[in-house]
């Protein structure tokens, strides 16, 4: 039983998730009501509020999850992998290997409104610190006294939002490459230490 609704809440989450974020592409952030949110997803307005305080909470719940399933993912990699091969391995089992390219666009455009931020920087925060303690797990640290785990965090997650930010600008580069590709590669190159 708890197995199953834990199930049922994931996919209550999800929907009003996915509500959320295909209502506000659509309509824009500010003609979208948590109400109509809530009706999208088939649930009640009570339903939405056990899930969310707001809209702009659940328009970043997709980001929100991927990325626990991100760390989840790589606390979960042997081991005895250094941590770069663990990261690379995890991105790959979780990203899908074709991303819908214009979705990307319209989640990019869309937490660029000024209400969102806020939520954006405390989902970005609340990232960092889960992949800084799976860092810290996986190497034996304590973060507070050694820096490598939130250095190495922060540096993964910035450069993958560098090499998303570029695959989505640049011609023909979604022709050439998958974004997981070049986030692998990327990762690659972390461990060289950038040299060319």
């Amino acid at each position: 039983m708890t197995g199953l609704r834990e199930r049922k809440k994931a996919a209550t989450r999800e929907a009003l998730g996915d509500a959320a974020w295909s209502l506000c592409v659509r309509h824009g952030l500010d003609r979208v009501t948590v109400d109509q949110i809530a009706r999208a997803a088939g649930v009640s307005l009570r339903t939405f509020f056990n899930y969310f305080s707001s809209k702009e909470e659940a328009v970043v719940a997709g980001d929100t999850a991927t990325a626990l399933a991100f760390v989840e993912e790589f606390a979960a990699r042997p081991s005895g992998e250094p941590v770069l091969v663990a990261l690379r391995e995890a991105l790959h089992s979780i990203y899908p290997q074709h991303v819908d390219l214009e979705r990307l666009r319209q989640l990019r455009e869309l937490r660029r409104h000024p209400s969102l931020l806020p939520h954006v920087f405390a989902a970005y925060s609340a990232r960092e610190q889960a992949l800084t303690a799976a860092i810290a797990e996986r190497c034996g640290v304590d973060p507070s006294v050694d820096p490598y785990p939130a250095v190495t965090a922060s540096t993964i997650l910035a450069s993958m939002r560098a090499v998303v930010q570029w695959w989505l600008d640049t011609p023909q580069a979604s022709e050439r490459y998958t974004a997981a590709e070049l986030v692998g590669r990327m990762i690659d190159q972390l461990g060289t230490g950038f040299t060319r």
